[in-house]
């Protein structure tokens, strides 16, 4: 996954130039159809129809560091309500919010196998199944 410009400049701010930085209470998953990139705004989310909402990652701390030092995981199941009156599409990207609609994209990233959703169809993240990491 990478790091969006909103959250590299909060976390320079913050270690750099000793501005505070509030780690979000919550954090929401966003499912995308076309790539998000560095920028708000930017790649096609699912649009607010046919039952899709980001869904909130509950538990703990709600990613867990795998003990590598470099990766982190959710450390609860996702799972998105099920689409109902017609398709999602070809779910291929994903995003993290700090609010469930607008705010601030934190991290974007690319799911190794694309799900296409459709009517009736529920799309899940088994725990673990998100890892964030930096090289």
């Amino acid at each position: 996954m990478a790091m969006t410009d909103y959250l590299e400049n909060a976390l320079l701010e913050h270690v750099l130039a000793n501005n505070a930085f509030t780690s979000p209470t919550s954090l929401w998953i966003a499912l995308f159809t076309a790539a998000p990139n560095d920028t708000a705004g930017s790649g096609t989310e699912v649009p607010l129809t046919f039952a899709y909402g980001r869904v909130e990652v509950t538990g703990g701390p709600m990613f867990t560091a795998s003990g590598t030092n470099t990766r982190s995981d959710n450390d609860a199941l996702i799972t998105f309500p099920t689409a109902s009156g017609g398709s999602w599409g070809l779910i291929d990207w994903i995003g993290i919010f700090d609010t469930q609609t607008a705010g601030n994209m934190l991290l974007h990233g690319q799911l190794t196998d694309a799900r296409q959703v459709d009517d009736t169809d529920t799309i899940e993240f088994a725990v673990g199944a998100l890892g964030v990491t930096f090289t």
